[in-house]
């Protein structure tokens, strides 16, 4: 069974760091690209950063860049987003989500939704 399972969320305050991960079982993501995606209260789901299978192309929402930092470790099948100088507008739920082949590319390359293997999430909270 095809499985990604996010963890490290949690409450920090704001200018403090978190680092999520994202762990996959059922397969290998050697093939796939990676993205991180969130969703705050109210609002759609949106693309936060992507990699790709190699891992030497990375992208960035505007409003992480200088920020989160997204890395994998294709040894330990998972992904990683290292998010600095939270702020609360950062707050949500934040997925992982896989595709491989040229899918998996163009969806990286703009942070589309369309990913076809999804984990559950987990909450990210951002406040004093």
């Amino acid at each position: 069974q095809l499985q990604l399972v996010e963890s490290g969320g949690g409450l920090v305050q704001p200018g403090g760091s978190l680092r999520l991960s994202c762990a996959a079982s059922g397969f290998s993501l050697d093939y796939y690209s990676i993205g991180w995606f969130r969703q705050a209260p109210g609002k759609e789901r949106e693309g936060v950063s992507c990699i790709s299978s190699s891992g030497g192309n990375t992208n960035y929402a505007d409003s992480v860049k200088g920020r989160f930092t997204i890395s994998r470790d294709n040894a330990k099948n998972t992904m990683y987003l290292q998010m600095n100088s939270l702020k609360p507008e950062d707050t949500g739920i934040y997925y992982c989500a896989a595709d491989r082949g040229i899918k998996g590319v163009r969806l990286c390359h703009s942070l589309e939704k369309g990913m076809a293997y999804w984990g559950k999430g987990t909450l990210v909270t951002v406040s004093s």
